[in-house]
């Protein structure tokens, strides 16, 4: 791997992590196209290391509360009933379904999942899923209303994402919006939720990243892979404020366009021949 590809993936990373566009469809394209191999999987698990760390950091505050309210609420049934408390079993139980498909079907997901026709079909798919939760979702559900069914749902909806292209945050912002949450209380959660995974997932990837490449695929460097992680890091925290913003005051019709786009752009360059699917 080049330090060009690897600052450039991780720039991708960033951008892309917590928007529901799919941040490793993103890669696999990004290095379909400008690179002519693909960084592979681990090589993506390892940089959401640096999103998620971006994550811990913005959201510190809540996070510790969650936590520390979780802890005590197993010795002191008085705190059981407060939305913290309630919140850390939601994050724990919604995690459980992609720890779960991640494990059985690792190889898949290694594998024949990252082929382009698939990563640009459930783009498009999805895209149109992601609509019609738009339209459709009545958005009058905050975090005081948010129940265990919700967690089970937009965990289940986060599984999907084991497959580039679908986005974990657009699955589980479309779950969310069609359970009629609010953009604001779906996304929140959705960060919440995608430490446990994400993280677990980026750890037991470390030291697949640095084996030796299959044909078609690339290895960083210990370096590179820390800067590319760091990179991310940096731009995904400029990426959460953003969305967290963007999504209290605006719809999700962009996301959906550009989807569709970038979906069509790939096919086309399939069906030409100007990039390989695998």
């Amino acid at each position: 791997m080049s330090w060009i590809e690897a600052i450039v993936l991780g720039i991708v990373q960033g951008l892309t992590e917590f928007l529901p566009v799919s941040s490793s469809g993103h890669l696999r394209i990004t290095s379909a196209i400008f690179f002519d191999q693909d960084a592979g999987a681990s090589f993506t698990a390892v940089t959401q290391l640096g999103t998620e760390a971006a994550v811990l950091l913005y959201f510190a505050k809540d996070i510790w509360r969650i936590g520390r309210t979780w802890v005590v609420g197993i010795w002191d049934s008085s705190v059981r009933s407060s939305l913290d408390y309630r919140m850390g079993w939601y994050v724990i139980v919604g995690s459980i379904p992609i720890g779960l498909l991640g494990f059985l079907f690792k190889d898949q997901i290694r594998e024949t999942a990252r082929n382009l026709w698939v990563v640009a079909t459930t783009l498009i798919v999805f895209a149109f899923v992601l609509a019609f939760a738009e339209y459709w979702g009545r958005q009058t559900r905050t975090l005081h209303n948010f129940r265990m069914r919700d967690g089970v749902v937009m965990g289940l909806a986060q599984a999907m994402a084991l497959i580039p292209g679908v986005s974990r945050s657009g699955s589980t912002l479309t779950a969310g919006l069609f359970l009629n949450l609010t953009r604001e209380t779906a996304a929140r959660y959705s960060f919440l939720l995608a430490i446990p995974a994400v993280v677990m997932s980026g750890v037991f990837s470390i030291p697949d990243v640095f084996a030796p490449a299959a044909p078609g695929t690339s290895a960083p460097s210990v370096a590179q892979m820390v800067v590319a992680t760091v990179v991310a890091f940096a731009v995904g925290y400029a990426a959460i404020a953003w969305l967290l913003r963007y999504v209290a005051h605006h719809t999700l019709y962009v996301f959906v366009l550009y989807r569709v786009a970038v979906g069509t752009l790939v096919l086309a360059l399939l069906m030409t021949g100007t990039i390989s699917a695998t």
